[in-house]
């Protein structure tokens, strides 16, 4: 709790949270209506795509934006024809200045929708950088990443189920038992433990 460790006392952070502020982080996040969404890819899967990459071109590098960009695009493909003006914040990674390439990646999202719905969005989008310590959404949407992670990687459910009323849909892109572009885990279909691909190995 002290500033110069840079953890709680800076910003709520679920890994680095004790138990005891963790429980209490969570039973605020309970008390309002938050409606979460999420994207997440299978790491086994993205090394095999990398892999197969390099295999085609030894001058392919990977990156960890070409993955963020991407899930960001499959993020908000469908959520912003609705409104007149969205502001999307996003947390500042590192020292780079991404406000560019994620305004390009939220206008191609815009574009493909159009696309395959026919549906033109005329909204104004305005994206935001931000530090993590500055928002309280920030630090929010990190405990239900990190409820998320605990359950493909530890098998671990139960903070997600503690969550699970606030989630609005986690689209797994990489389980493609049954459609090529993944599934919808939503309120009509919960994500479980018992849903999982027995194969995947987490996020």
């Amino acid at each position: 709790m002290q500033v110069a460790s840079r953890k709680t006392a800076l910003m709520f952070h679920a890994k680095d949270d004790l138990p005891e502020v963790r429980r209490e982080v969570f039973a605020v996040l309970k008390k309002y209506p938050l409606r979460f969404l999420a994207v997440v890819r299978n790491k086994r899967r993205v090394l095999e795509y990398v892999q197969q990459r390099n295999a085609l071109d030894i001058n392919y590098h990977y990156h960890s934006n070409e993955l963020y960009d991407y899930m960001v695009r499959v993020l908000f493909k469908t959520l912003l024809h609705k409104d007149e003006r969205y502001e999307i914040y996003f947390s500042k990674r590192w020292k780079q200045d991404r406000t560019n390439a994620l305004r390009q990646a939220i206008g191609a999202a815009q574009r493909r929708f159009a696309a395959q719905s026919g549906i033109q969005s005329t909204s104004e989008v305005i994206v935001i950088p931000q530090k993590a310590q500055d928002s309280g959404g920030f630090q929010a949407v990190d405990y239900f990443l990190w409820a998320l992670q605990r359950f493909y990687e530890r098998r671990e459910d139960r903070y997600l189920d503690y969550l699970w009323d606030s989630f609005r849909l986690v689209h797994d892109l990489d389980d493609t038992r049954k459609n090529p572009y993944g599934v919808y885990y939503t309120k009509k279909e919960p994500l479980t433990l018992a849903a999982l691909d027995d194969d995947s190995p987490g996020i």
